[in-house]
């Protein structure tokens, strides 16, 4: 009798199988993981006001007194940013209304923006309330908008829980920024 015929991704599993499962190295990850174990944190969120070359570096694509709209250092995939109010509240009930509808135009048009700038087949969006919910900075309400593409997520997360990025940060900041030009202007 022959043997069934198996996919390549089925292969790969059983070959590299073991107690510890598959194992994938990725170094850069350890930065993270030593900031957010450590004590007290520094917020990202808060901040006074910074040059042009320090909101390059922080990855800042809009910035006022009320709110802040910055890409993930740690993205899921490229172009996954965040809006975040200025003041430091870390549930959407503690905000006050005319803040809540602030975040809610900021992230309406920062989809359209994504869509326009990156094309996505769909979007993620959603906030982690609270550190057990997934939130790296629990004190600090923040949404997520995580553009997706058709085929973006592949075996590596379900045989290895490793992601793969296919856009660097910078690409990703140099795509995004003359979108994000006007968007104080739109939201006024």
């Amino acid at each position: 009798m022959a043997p069934k015929t198996r996919t390549n991704a089925t292969r790969i599993t059983e070959a590299n199988a073991s107690p510890a499962g598959v194992r994938i190295w990725a170094p850069w990850r350890y930065s993270y993981l030593r900031k957010a174990t450590q004590a007290p944190q520094q917020c990202i969120f808060c901040f006074d006001s910074l040059t042009a070359a320090e909101r390059r570096r922080r990855l800042i694509l809009f910035d006022n007194d009320r709110a802040v709209i910055m890409l993930n250092l740690y993205p899921y995939t490229g172009g996954h940013l965040m809006v975040a109010p200025r003041r430091h509240v870390a549930s959407p009930e503690l905000m006050k209304r005319d803040e809540r509808a602030l975040l809610t135009d900021l992230v309406a048009a920062s989809v359209a923006r994504i869509r326009k700038a990156l094309k996505p087949h769909g979007i993620n969006l959603g906030a982690n309330l609270g550190r057990a919910a997934g939130a790296g900075f629990a004190e600090h309400m923040h949404w997520h908008i995580v553009p997706r593409w058709d085929g973006d997520n592949n075996f590596m997360p379900a045989l290895a829980s490793a992601r793969v990025v296919s856009q660097s940060l910078e690409d990703s900041y140099r795509q995004l920024k003359p979108f994000f030009k006007n968007i104080g202007a739109e939201i006024s």
